[in-house]
C-alpha cells in the first residue's frame, strides 16, 4: 500500500467519507451528508467514499458532483451485483473484496471522516485510525458530530487513553467537531503522533 501523505503545498487532496447506507431517522442527517460532499467539492478537494447511491453515501456523492467536485467510489463487486452502485461518478473501482475495498480507500486518500452510520461506518473509520498508529500510514481520522451522534465516540477515547490503551499523544490521531470546516482543518495538520512503542511518525517504517 502506497503511504500517501498530504501534497507538497500542505493542503488535502483527497478525502474518504465514510458514512451510513441509510438515512437515519433524523433528516439533519442527510443535510449534513449532503453539506459535507458539497463543502469537499468547493474546497476543491475529491470525495473517495464506498461507491453507493443510497442512504448518506449517495449524499454526499450527489452533492458533491453537484458543486463540480470530483467523486471517487470503491465498491466490492458483491454490492455492485445488487445495483448499489452510483453509475454516475467520476470513477468507480469495483473491487473483490471488503478488505480491498479499505486499503483502496486508504490508498486513494489523505484524510478520513466518518458521518454518522452504523457498525460498518465504525469499523472503516477505525481500521484507518488503528493504521495511523501502527505508522501504516499517517493520515489523521475525523467524526463530525452530527447532532451529537459521535460524542459517545469521543468519550470512549477518552476512556481508552485513562485506562492506558491509547497513548495520550496518539489521541490526537483522530479529531472530533460539529462543524465541518473546522474539521477539514483538523485534518490538513501535519501528522504529530509516536506510534504504538513511542516513535515519532517520521521516525517509523512505512511500507
Amino acid at each position: 500500500m502506497e503511504a500517501r501523505g498530504l501534497g507538497i503545498s500542505g493542503r488535502l487532496r483527497s478525502v474518504a467519507v465514510f458514512c451510513g447506507s441509510s438515512f437515519g431517522h433524523d433528516p439533519v442527517y442527510a443535510e449534513a451528508a449532503r453539506h459535507t460532499g458539497r463543502s469537499i467539492a468547493e474546497r476543491g478537494i475529491d470525495v473517495v467514499y464506498g461507491g453507493g447511491h443510497v442512504g448518506l453515501m449517495g449524499a454526499v456523492a450527489d452533492a458533491a458532483l453537484e458543486a463540480g467536485g470530483r467523486v471517487i467510489g470503491v465498491i466490492p463487486r458483491q454490492l455492485d451485483d445488487r445495483e448499489l452502485a452510483h453509475h454516475g461518478l467520476t470513477e468507480l473501482h469495483v473491487v473483490e473484496s471488503m478488505h480491498e475495498r479499505k486499503a483502496l480507500m486508504a490508498e486513494l486518500s489523505d484524510a478520513f471522516i466518518a458521518l454518522p452510520g452504523g457498525a460498518g461506518t465504525l469499523e472503516e473509520i477505525a481500521e484507518q485510525w488503528t493504521w495511523a498508529q501502527l505508522t501504516i500510514h499517517a493520515k489523521r481520522s475525523g467524526f463530525l458530530d452530527v447532532a451529537g451522534f459521535w460524542a459517545p465516540m469521543r468519550d470512549q477515547l477518552a476512556g481508552m487513553v485513562g485506562a492506558g490503551f491509547v497513548r495520550e499523544e496518539q489521541s490526537g490521531i483522530v479529531s472530533f467537531s460539529d462543524d465541518l470546516d473546522e474539521l477539514l482543518d483538523m485534518l490538513q495538520a501535519p501528522p504529530s503522533w509516536t506510534d504504538k512503542w513511542g516513535r515519532a511518525t517520521d521516525e517509523s517504517p512505512q511500507p
